[in-house]
């Protein structure tokens, strides 16, 4: 890869891993646009340690108070909210977990096509909508059951069919279980800790088993751009999605997936 292919591949992942518009539908641009090959596993592995040293700084004081309430509810077996929403992360992270290990070839060998994707991104952006317009917005954080963190997990699963975007169905799924809009954002970002530093400890350890030459600088540029990028993008999302609502993203989501149904239409002539 060179300089200028891992600089616009790492921002597009930074600005689009936590925003509810699918990156994988904006990294299949540079290949049919600039005629682009793969990323490859290396810059795989280096955007999503940079998104997870994002997210983790980001939420560092949630993350902390979160730890200590969890550990207190192993020594203590006492569960107060922090220790809750602990044990609410890892539960929701497991359907998508176990299903990223079943149906992860399946995916990269049937479902990364340009027709999936921008089917997808249409679907889950209609579904958006409907549950930013239609939710109650009233329930925070501290309040969010054991039944809603379980749909919100399975919820995740979807998230493995490219263009549907991991942040935008958590969302989605907070939002129509009634979930503030700061809330189902925050729940979201708390929820992709586990699963990127999952999949970037998976990646990793392809890449070790593969015997691949690493360029480490590729990495450290790709991965401290995604880093700083994503961070600047969760800062200011939370903000915008409180005045705003989510319907800007819905709109943008929808106008490119009628661009990518064009470009498969006329493709196919």
């Amino acid at each position: 890869m060179t300089i200028l292919q891992i600089i616009i591949l790492a921002i597009i992942q930074g600005i689009t891993e936590f925003l509810p518009i699918s990156s994988s539908a904006h990294l299949i641009f540079p290949s049919l646009l600039l005629g682009w090959q793969d990323q490859g596993l290396v810059f795989d592995v280096a955007v999503h340690f940079g998104t997870l040293i994002a997210v983790v700084f980001y939420l560092r004081r949630e993350l902390l108070s979160l730890s200590r309430g969890w550990c207190q509810s192993l020594l203590t077996r006492k569960l107060n909210d922090d220790g809750r929403l602990a044990w609410g992360l890892l539960v929701a992270t497991l359907p998508a977990g176990l299903a990223g290990l079943i149906l992860d070839d399946y995916v990269e060998l049937y479902l990364r096509s340009l027709l999936v994707i921008a089917a997808t991104t249409l679907i889950f952006g209609v579904l958006l909508g409907w549950a930013d317009k239609h939710g109650r917005r009233e329930v925070t954080l501290e309040q969010l059951g054991w039944r809603s963190i379980l749909i919100i997990g399975i919820a995740q699963m979807f998230a493995l069919i490219p263009g549907t975007s991991r942040s935008g169905v958590t969302m989605t799924a907070g939002l129509w279980l009634g979930l503030t809009r700061e809330a189902s954002a925050k729940f979201s970002f708390l929820l992709s800790v586990p699963i990127i530093a999952s999949i970037a400890c998976y990646k990793s350890l392809k890449l070790i088993l593969a015997d691949t030459s690493i360029a480490w600088a590729e990495i450290l540029l790709g991965a401290g751009l995604s880093a700083v990028v994503a961070f600047l993008c969760i800062r200011w999302f939370v903000d915008f999605v409180n005045r705003v609502g989510f319907m800007p993203f819905v709109i943008y989501r929808l106008v490119l997936g009628v661009l990518l149904l064009a470009i498969y239409a006329f493709g196919s002539l």
